[in-house]
């Protein structure tokens, strides 16, 4: 039986050329995100704000926000959040204000009983203190900027100086821009985000030192061939793998969107998202900033040559696709 052929074998895209577009393109994204980070902030969720999450469905066709908004701000409870959880029956109470001890924590939750009356069902009930919450979030900040470093070094040991600073932006590029869908669109930023965050870590730099090894083979066998060039074969010839890869996790990702409840939904859309950003930084950020950091085979041919204490292959250029 013949091999369906999704995508072309061979293609023979100028990926190098639209790096003028590209880039730019990037740096507004980044410095969108940065201005969202400082003017809007990120919708923080229980685990880093600290506060009791009530989770209750009315047994009435459709809750009354409006209503319900004023019984709850009669029960003097302070900072109280109100929004559709799911379905219109669904709601999720947040109160920002928690009790110094687990007595306290349940007297909030009592008055929030109190004020929903026979008509809502609790279903669930989260709280996390003051100390809990911001220690979560020092926690978390350590593990994105220890996860960062042990790319960095790596990448350095694995390669050149030049794709691990690149492999670095690219991932860089990447979060900023799932923390700017965070931000605009107001998605719950809580713990489940830096597991997704990490995920998308994870597969942003599969993706890039994929292509990475790629270019460092063809450095290694026609050094004679212009870099631009050269990067525009090393990613053609990846290209297809890269799109058949991406594709098929995005699928996955809008399964999980679609189907996995209200819980996973924050999750899955910063999965899509980074799934997307990802398989473009890693063919139009990833391989042309090597230019821009002065990537030349003599590096890579010298290194090799230091470890092995052989010379490379010498060829002029690889067969056109």
């Amino acid at each position: 039986m013949p091999l369906i052929n999704y995508l072309p074998a061979h293609t023979n895209i100028g990926f190098m050329r639209l790096r003028r577009v590209t880039f730019p393109l990037s740096a507004l994204m980044t410095l969108l995100a940065v201005a969202m980070f400082v003017t809007v902030g990120f919708n923080l969720g229980i685990d880093f704000r600290g506060g009791t999450l009530i989770e209750a469905q009315s047994s009435q066709q459709a809750a009354d926000l409006s209503v319900l908004r004023e019984q709850l701000t009669d029960s003097d409870l302070g900072d109280v959040q109100i929004q559709e959880f799911g379905s219109a029956r669904d709601v999720l109470i947040r109160v920002g204000r928690v009790g110094a001890d687990d007595a306290g924590q349940q007297a909030i939750v009592d008055k929030v009983r109190t004020a929903l009356g026979q008509d809502f069902t609790v279903r669930r009930v989260e709280t996390v203190g003051p100390s809990v919450s911001s220690e979560l979030v020092r926690q978390s900040i350590l593990a994105l900027v220890l996860g960062a470093v042990v790319v960095l070094i790596y990448l350095w040991f694995r390669f050149e100086w030049q794709f691990a600073v690149g492999a670095l932006v690219t991932t860089a590029h990447d979060i900023f821009v799932t923390l700017l869908i965070y931000s605009a669109l107001g998605i719950d930023f809580d713990l489940t985000s830096i597991a997704a965050i990490l995920t998308i870590m994870g597969y942003s730099l599969n993706d890039t030192v994929v292509v990475y090894d790629r270019i460092r083979e063809m450095l290694r066998r026609y050094k004679k061939i212009p870099l631009p060039e050269l990067l525009d074969i090393a990613v053609n010839a990846t290209f297809s793998r890269t799109i058949i890869v991406s594709l098929t996790t995005f699928l996955a990702t809008m399964a999980l969107y679609l189907f996995g409840g209200e819980v996973l939904r924050g999750f899955s859309l910063a999965m899509a998202v980074g799934v997307i950003i990802g398989t473009y930084s890693t063919i139009f950020v990833a391989a042309p900033i090597l230019i821009h950091l002065g990537l030349r085979s003599s590096t890579v041919v010298g290194k090799e040559a230091a470890e092995e204490g052989g010379e490379s292959k010498d060829a002029s250029r690889p067969a056109k696709a």
